[in-house]
């Protein structure tokens, strides 16, 4: 008999000009990124769709805690956090957060983490105009603002620089099948 399980991810970074901070403003109320585009088109800049991380070996040992009953900080709208990064070292289980100089943590939009269906997580913050102004090169998911958390994951792969000025969204799609 053969075993077989499949993790997936997906990250969706969607850019914006937002010079007076409404974009912000609205994507922290959870409005959903096809309306933000809609209503916010003569700003939009680029959205991209990124496949594949490695989940962090803390992380997948926080998951099978929390299925066994033991004592956890959860991944729920108080504590979940997207933490960007400059960090260019290849992604590891072993790490334990984000590795570069610079680093950003933002907790979630209004309305996530969305969970309990379609076999996914799914994690949004949103970064605004005076926020996360350095390169993205690497990214996390933790249970609080800061690398001593536990990260659920760890992505290498250059997004850009964040100016100011600019507000960026985060989703992150984590999934088991």
């Amino acid at each position: 008999m053969e075993e077989k399980g499949k993790v997936k991810s997906t990250f969706i970074i969607t850019k914006f000009k937002d010079p007076e901070g409404l974009v912000e403003r609205f994507a922290r109320m959870g409005k959903p990124l096809d309306v933000l585009k809609r209503m916010f088109a003569k700003y939009f800049i680029e959205e991209k769709v990124i496949h594949g991380n490695i989940f962090l070996n803390e992380g997948i040992n926080l998951i099978w805690t929390a299925v066994c009953g033991g004592s956890f900080t959860p991944f729920d709208h108080d504590h979940a956090h997207i933490g960007v990064g400059d960090g260019t070292q290849p992604a590891d289980a072993t790490q334990t957060g984000l590795l570069g100089a610079n680093k950003t943590y933002k907790g979630m939009d209004e309305g996530y983490p969305i969970f309990g269906s379609d076999q996914k997580a799914v994690f949004r913050a949103t970064f605004g105009g005076t926020e996360g102004n350095h390169e993205w090169n690497e990214w996390t998911v933790s249970n609080g603002p800061g690398d001593e958390y536990v990260n659920l994951n760890r992505k290498v792969e250059r997004l850009g620089t964040k100016a100011e000025g600019t507000t960026w969204i985060f989703t992150v799609e984590l999934s088991l099948s």
